[in-house]
C-alpha cells in the first residue's frame, strides 16, 4: 500500500493505493473507524488503476480549520503505510 497527498487552500485529499481485495477491505474498515471519532465528515470514494490497482480516496473540501490533516496522519500510521507522495 502506498499514499497520495494533495491539498489547495481548503482542500485535502488523500488516496490510499491497494491491489487486493483482503487490503482494500483494510484500508475501508480502518478509514470508516477513524473517520467516525470527527465531526468533519469527507466524501469518500474508490477509483480503478490499470493492473487491477485501485485507490480509496477521502476528501474533504471547505476544511478551513484544517482538521483533516491530523485524520489522514491517524490514518496513514494505522495502516503502517511508509511511502506517502
Amino acid at each position: 500500500m502506498d499514499a497520495i497527498f494533495r491539498s489547495e487552500e481548503k482542500f485535502f485529499r488523500l488516496a490510499i493505493g491497494y491491489n487486493t481485495k483482503e487490503e482494500g477491505e483494510l484500508v475501508s474498515s480502518t478509514i470508516k473507524d477513524i473517520v467516525s471519532k470527527y465531526t468533519i465528515q469527507p466524501e469518500i470514494y474508490i477509483c480503478s488503476e490499470p493492473n487491477n490497482r485501485e485507490l480509496y480516496v477521502t476528501e474533504y473540501q471547505d476544511d478551513t480549520n484544517r482538521e483533516s490533516g491530523v485524520i489522514f496522519e491517524e490514518i496513514v500510521k494505522a495502516l503502517n503505510i511508509t511511502k506517502c507522495d
